[in-house]
């Protein structure tokens, strides 16, 4: 979750929704976003909405606290039933991120899971997925995961080389993701997720190598490659502003991207969206396939965003702030946006553009239907698609997405 809330328009204290975002939901599926915000340590380069303990202290009390942090996201489950009132849709998918979800209990994480199954029903063959940190879990807490219904996971590998690491001010060991992916199988996972990042300072084109080799030799059956963003107001933005460490360079970032392509697909994996990999279409992340494609999910926890038909919110950022409206019987919502036709449509390009079957032309207009022909003819957009009404990015067209993106929305 960004750690920085966009301005929108007040959020009933109820929750409630306007009437029109309900209409036609039987048609999408729904999915939850639990979000979990503490975290042992800040890694240097994270942005996301996550707390340490010496960063909460004094700061909420008791509300702020991970001990009953479940029984709270339990409160906004309930009140998300209220706010859908008799829709009769059972969950498809639950994400559980952060953060780190697994410095909570694993009996914590399995009673909220257990708090959907109670107030929404899951549906058959549901995916339901938590983030982990190598050196937060163990075999007996991926079992009870298991055991509690947990069927995917997503370990933050982001790289095998310890000099890499220590730049991200990750606390786990080199070979410590790889041996979580053994244990999670013995536990009975279905789909097991390892995460990288490439561009690092420091990092050279041998260590990324080395990672990749790394990741797919633990046996995962999907891999996500995310290249480095230094944002505002880190510590790794304040050591590269001091001159400690270089700034990453786009063109290094495409290098490494290419490496990646080449040898996640030599190994048996294949792209279905810019930055993700699987070795089936059974391993695709269906809950980021909902979130790509529009669906509906409710986000619950603090920052946490939610979409449903239309409508869009986010909680309050601060656990404490998060749990005091809760208890107090309102909507932890900080605030919201009702999206026009317009911005429906430029969000489906932005969106499906980046997956394998890219996005309809028909939603472009004119000026980006001119530059969709003109991405054609520059090798970005692929020929047999584009014949077909779809435009669909090239290995070329991928690393230049964003640029693509800019121009078929006009």
């Amino acid at each position: 979750m960004p750690s920085v809330l966009p301005d929108g328009e007040p959020m009933p204290e109820d929750g409630a929704l306007p009437r029109h975002a309900l209409d036609g939901s039987g048609q999408r599926p729904l999915g939850f976003y639990l979000h979990v915000p503490y975290c042992a340590t800040r890694c240097g380069y994270c942005d996301f909405n996550t707390y340490t303990a010496s960063e909460l202290r004094g700061s909420g009390g008791a509300l702020a606290s991970r001990d009953n942090y479940a029984d709270t996201l339990a409160e906004e489950i309930r009140l998300a039933r209220k706010v859908l009132g008799d829709d009769p849709r059972p969950v498809e998918t639950v994400f559980v991120g952060g953060g780190t979800p697994t410095l909570l209990p694993a009996a914590d994480l399995v009673r909220m899971l257990s708090a959907i199954r109670e107030e929404f029903s899951l549906a058959d063959g549901a995916e339901i997925t938590t983030e982990a940190n190598p050196d937060s879990v163990d075999p007996r807490y991926l079992a009870e995961l298991r055991e509690g219904g947990f069927n995917r996971i997503s370990f933050g590998m982001q790289s095998a080389r310890p000099h890499v690491l220590q730049i991200l001010d990750r606390t786990h060991t080199p070979g410590r993701p790889e041996a979580c992916v053994a244990e999670a199988r013995a536990a009975g996972f279905d789909h097991v997720n390892l995460d990288l990042i490439y561009g690092t300072p420091g990092e050279s084109d041998d260590d990324w190598r080395a990672s990749l080799d790394a990741a797919i030799g633990a046996g995962p059956d999907h891999v996500s490659a995310y290249a480095l963003i230094v944002e505002e107001g880190t510590q790794l933005a304040r050591r590269i502003r001091r001159g400690e460490v270089p700034m990453t360079d786009d063109d290094v970032h495409a290098d490494r991207y290419l490496i990646a392509e080449e040898t996640l697909t030599a190994a048996g994996f294949h792209w279905y969206e810019v930055s993700n990999w699987a070795t089936t279409e059974a391993g695709r992340c269906r809950h980021n396939e909902l979130y790509w494609r529009g669906a509906d999910w409710w986000g619950a926890g603090p920052g946490a965003h939610s979409h449903v038909g239309g409508v869009r919110w986010w909680n309050a950022k601060h656990p404490g702030a998060y749990a005091q409206a809760l208890a107090e019987g309102r909507s932890p919502g900080a605030g919201r946006e009702v999206l026009s036709e317009e911005d429906r449509r430029v969000e489906r390009i932005l969106l499906e553009l980046r997956l394998l079957e890219g996005c309809p032309l028909s939603l472009l207009k004119p000026a980006g239907a001119t530059a969709a022909a003109r991405a054609l003819a520059d090798g970005l957009l692929r020929p047999g698609p584009y014949e077909a009404g779809r435009a669909v990015l090239t290995l070329r067209g991928r690393l230049l997405a964003d640029a693509v993106v800019r121009d078929l929305v006009d």
